[in-house]
């Protein structure tokens, strides 16, 4: 008994080491499948411009772009105005008892523009682009419509992978452009309406304290934010196995790993601008 105990005793460091690494290494083969779907990808993309026999076609991304972005519309569009007034409604009595409620257009126009704006359209289209991507390709593999196209010579990377990956960094693009816009007039109404600051004020102030370089940082996280979410996608799209719970476990792995790697990007853009004097 005592024997038995030791052993489980010296088993629990081991299985922890061992857990440790295999999540690691799972990591890592992710990491890399990814990097090389990222590479297939782009070399269809740069091959479109130099011959149009085997281009990606401009059709199917318009059509993916319509499918995944214009459907997040309402619902970005939505959160971000909440979140405008969530700000506002959170930051306003401290200011109110430092006797500087007007600094608040200045605070929300940094955080929409610089970080709440892209990463909070980026959770919307996750949940939109990422999951149904996933399901959608995952579905396909299952079915052997994969190796139908295959058999057919047509690859699918340019067919299926490339339109997906850029109609999600279009949209986000897009899409962070709207929550910055949404936000801020959100802001500017709980403003002018509640916090009675006039109108001229908070526009003033918020001009004064964001310039174009918050508006671009986070144009390119925002980009890169949908250019993960199209990645991670297709990427464990392509790898279901197991029928039906196969393509639940990969739309499920999906929104999980998207959302962990738009918020490490997040942090590694925010170091970034951070040393260059950006923030």
């Amino acid at each position: 008994m005592t024997t038995a105990t030791h052993k489980s005793r010296r088993s629990l460091p081991v299985a922890l080491v061992e857990g440790t690494g295999a999540k690691t290494l799972g990591a890592l083969a992710n990491i890399g499948v990814a990097w090389d779907l990222l590479g297939r990808t782009s070399y269809w993309v740069g091959r479109s411009f130099v011959t149009t026999k085997s281009r990606v076609d401009p059709d199917e991304i318009c059509a993916q772009i319509i499918r995944l972005g214009v459907r997040s519309i309402f619902i970005v569009m939505l959160v971000c105005a909440a979140v405008g007034f969530i700000l506002g409604l959170q930051m306003a009595p401290p200011l109110q008892e430092l006797g500087q409620v007007e600094l608040v257009p200045n605070i929300i126009g940094v955080a929409v523009l610089r970080e709440l704006g892209p990463l909070i359209a980026a959770i919307v289209l996750i949940g939109f682009a990422g999951a149904s991507i996933a399901a959608e390709i995952g579905t396909m593999v299952v079915g052997e419509e994969i190796e139908a196209l295959e058999v057919h010579a047509l690859n699918p990377i340019r067919l299926l992978v490339a339109p997906r990956i850029l109609a999600t960094t279009v949209s986000m693009t897009c899409l962070a452009v709207m929550a910055d816009t949404i936000a801020i007039a959100a802001g500017l109404a709980l403003g002018v309406l509640v916090l009675d600051i006039p109108a001229q004020t908070y526009i003033n102030n918020t001009l004064h304290q964001v310039g174009p370089i918050d508006f671009v940082t986070g144009l390119v996280k925002a980009s890169v934010f949908g250019l993960l979410i199209g990645l991670i996608a297709c990427s464990n799209g392509l790898r279901v196995s197991g029928g039906a719970s196969g393509v639940g476990d990969a739309t499920t792995l999906t929104v999980v790993q998207s959302i962990v790697a738009i918020i490490i990007a997040d942090l590694i853009f925010t170091t970034i601008f951070y040393a260059l004097g950006w923030v």
